[in-house]
């Protein structure tokens, strides 16, 4: 008797030990940003964050993915160059139709504007632009990239336990709260990591955190493979589109406002 309930039993530690040092491996892997709520966290949270990590790629892949370029929900482009911080955003004005450019980089916020062809000189007007660049891409970015910045600097990633998903796939839900970063750190989103893909597969935006009921859920499909890590572009009625990644990229495309040959730049 003694036999038989010993092999099971260290078969039992054995896999124990093997999940806890694969999660161990992966949180080694992906190691919080500075400033992210590590304390207020719960383990699960982040042990699950990690996963999705690694099934995204990896962090190794992602930290080295160096030009990416999308076209937010059709209404401007991007083109960010992650090493530098340099970006070029271009877009057409809601209110006066006119086209804009900005190029500027996001760690020292300079940079240079351009309305309908002609420059921006003025500088309360070129502090505007700027300002607004800078916001834009904080917003399309996350719609972007939010799986990858689970662990980001000013984050409180909770577990709340499991739930289904709007197309009926079960799914174990993440929360994401914000604490002093960006620019509506007030914000909540509930993320949800289907069991089948293991990948974030629809998000619900709570525009305050105290909110009851999420101004938008939306889906986070089609997962595809761009050079070394996956990215998604459909959010069910909207969608991005022109996703790339590039291994390189003519400096001019982030310094100089001639047009770029699209068609050329992404295979």
């Amino acid at each position: 008797m003694a036999t038989r309930s010993t092999i099971p039993t260290a078969l039992f530690l054995f896999a124990l030990l093997a999940t806890t040092g694969a999660a161990l491996e992966a949180a080694e892997a992906n190691p919080p940003a500075e400033g992210f709520d590590l304390e207020g966290s719960d383990p699960r949270a982040l042990e699950i964050a990690d996963r999705v990590m690694l099934g995204l790629g990896g962090r190794e892949a992602w930290d080295e993915t160096r030009f990416l370029t999308w076209s937010f929900f059709g209404r401007r482009r991007h083109v960010w160059d992650k090493q530098s911080g340099d970006i070029r955003i271009e877009g057409v004005d809601r209110e006066t139709e006119r086209p804009y450019l900005i190029l500027m980089n996001l760690h020292d916020k300079q940079g240079r504007a351009w309305k309908d062809g002609a420059p921006v000189t003025d500088s309360a007007e070129l502090a505007e632009m700027l300002e607004y660049g800078e916001s834009v891409w904080i917003n399309d970015s996350y719609w972007m990239f939010m799986p990858y910045k689970l662990k980001d600097s000013g984050v409180t990633l909770k577990y709340l336990g499991k739930g289904t998903m709007q197309d009926g796939r079960s799914a174990e839900i993440l929360q994401l709260t914000f604490e002093a970063v960006g620019r509506t750190p007030q914000n909540k989103y509930k993320v949800y990591v289907a069991d089948d893909s293991g990948l974030i597969e629809q998000w619900d935006y709570y525009s305050d955190s105290k909110d009851a009921e999420p101004q938008l859920s939306s889906p986070w499909h089609n997962w595809q493979r761009y050079g070394r890590i996956l990215l998604s572009d459909n959010r069910g009625e909207r969608g991005h589109t022109d996703v790339a990644v590039l291994n390189e990229l003519p400096p001019e495309v982030l310094s100089s406002p001639e047009p770029v040959d699209w068609q050329a730049l992404i295979p």
